[in-house]
């Protein structure tokens, strides 16, 4: 797994690349918090290099959903991959997250 942050003015960019599992869920997790406690209040989760997600990966997407709806922030998803998106539908995700096909769509 790699996790690339990028910043500019009050938005962050976090691109996630690989597998995020129980053998490295709680560095996901470390590294996208991070970012939420610097104070940025708008975060993009760019899952286009996502290729596998777990329940311990879903879980830290919920964790950062909870902390960034705190601060009233704002979290959104881009660039799922089908079988991603798949799971997202099938556990009810869709609904919990503001999702978009694309970088762009997503940063307007």
């Amino acid at each position: 797994m790699n996790v690339n942050v990028v910043t500019s003015n009050d938005c962050s960019i976090i691109c996630v690349e690989g597998r995020v599992d129980t053998t490295n869920a709680n560095e996901f997790e470390k590294a996208v918090m991070e970012v939420v406690t610097s104070g940025i209040n708008r975060i993009i989760l760019d899952c286009s290099g996502l290729n596998y997600i777990s329940s311990s990966g879903l879980r830290v997407f919920l964790i950062v959903q909870k902390k960034m709806m705190a601060i009233k922030g704002e979290l959104r998803l881009c660039c799922l991959q089908p079988g991603i998106q798949e799971i997202f539908d099938i556990s009810g995700f869709t609904s919990i997250f503001s999702i978009y096909p694309n970088q762009d769509l997503a940063l307007k």
